[in-house]
């Protein structure tokens, strides 16, 4: 079964002269995107190859292979694509990452400068820590978070004016920060965007749905989501989706790494039953609660997160007993009106469908 690492080794040598991008050269670019690349790039142009040969200069190439998330293998996708015509060339610049603890956001994008003279602008998704997930919850509640408005502002300064054509992408958090770029930023950059990204990214609230920007850019986007999506099924998204298979199981499927690729293209597969009713469980839960019951409830789950003193999900895993007893001596000391808001809640979610979603999920992570 083939991915995005083998889709390099046989197709890395083909020019977009020959073979015009393609959605598994977005995935490529998005998963790119994570690459570490502070004190590498910055606001002027480098081409990949001198990216590739600065990178592996200040980093320990034995610590990049030994990550354990597939967000940290990023940079080793650079190995295939100096090789060949198709990436060797391209050039990268005006790299940006940001991350605030206390303003609850993280933001980090990329622009890339294809040899076929096109520009692909490619925003970073969440990289597992408490602060990345909680903007994302964010979205539940708030119609423009702080990493979205830089997403604009970010794109607002690209020059596209002599490129062929512009597109924009990520995964994740990433794509819905594409699409919410797209969608307000300036008219001129607006009208040179061809197409727009979303790899398994979360969709948007109602009111950003109806706006005029959004409903301009719409036939745009293009929605790429895994057949056990969790992740890119939360909250309203009309864009019409594009379903691949992978060779992962249940939410690990959100790797983009884990979806198959067959030549120049994704290998489809039908959206899964679960995936279809995580979709449908959360839009009711998100009709069920007004804003204010939504904060509540987003504010309550990360602040006991934050009480177990870890900084990822990850770390959560590996010291189950002690988070689970840090999270509920969490809940046990909130004042006791917060405490029944959250206990509210969390009994209107598991009636609308709450407790047989997550047996459903508990069901296909084990």
């Amino acid at each position: 079964m083939a991915n995005i690492f083998d889709y390099l080794i046989w197709r890395a040598d083909v020019p977009f002269s020959v073979s015009p991008f393609n959605p598994v050269d977005n995935l490529v670019l998005s998963e790119l995107a994570y690459a570490d690349l502070d004190g590498v790039v910055g606001e002027e142009e480098m081409t990949l190859t001198e990216v590739y040969e600065r990178y592996f200069s200040l980093r320990d190439r034995k610590e990049v292979e030994e990550r354990t998330t597939y967000t940290g293998h990023a940079p080793l996708l650079m190995d295939e694509m100096v090789k060949g015509a198709r990436f060797r060339d391209m050039r990268l610049s005006r790299y940006e990452s940001v991350t605030d603890t206390e303003r609850d956001f993280q933001f980090a994008a990329i622009t890339f400068a294809l040899p076929d003279d096109s520009i692909y602008v490619a925003y970073r998704g969440t990289d597992g820590t408490i602060v990345g997930w909680k903007e994302d919850f964010n979205l539940c509640y708030m119609k423009e978070t702080e990493g979205q408005s830089m997403a604009v502002r970010y794109l607002d300064r690209v020059d596209a004016e002599e490129a062929s054509c512009l597109r924009v992408g990520g995964h994740s958090k990433g794509g819905n920060l594409a699409a919410f770029a797209a969608a307000f930023c300036q008219k001129e950059i607006q009208d040179r965007i061809e197409e727009i990204y979303s790899n398994d990214g979360p969709g948007f609230l109602d009111e950003v749905i109806q706006s005029e920007g959004y409903q301009k850019i719409l036939p745009r986007i293009i929605s790429i989501v895994p057949e056990t999506s969790i992740i890119g099924v939360q909250l309203s998204s009309p864009a019409k989706k594009i379903v691949v298979d992978s060779s992962a199981r249940g939410i690990a499927q959100h790797d983009g790494n884990t979806w198959l690729v067959e030549r120049d293209h994704f290998v489809t597969a039908p959206q899964s039953e679960t995936s279809l009713y995580v979709e449908q469980v959360f839009g009711r839960w998100m009709g069920n609660m007004d804003e204010q019951e939504r904060i509540t409830f987003v504010d309550t789950i990360f602040s006991t997160l934050e009480a177990t003193g870890v900084e990822r999900f990850s770390d959560i895993a590996g010291q189950k007993r002690k988070s689970i007893e840090s999270i509920f001596q969490a809940i046990k000391d909130m004042p006791k009106e917060q405490q029944q808001e959250f206990m509210h809640i969390m009994g209107s979610l598991l009636q609308t469908g709450g407790q047989t979603l997550w047996n459903k999920i508990s069901a296909i992570i084990s």
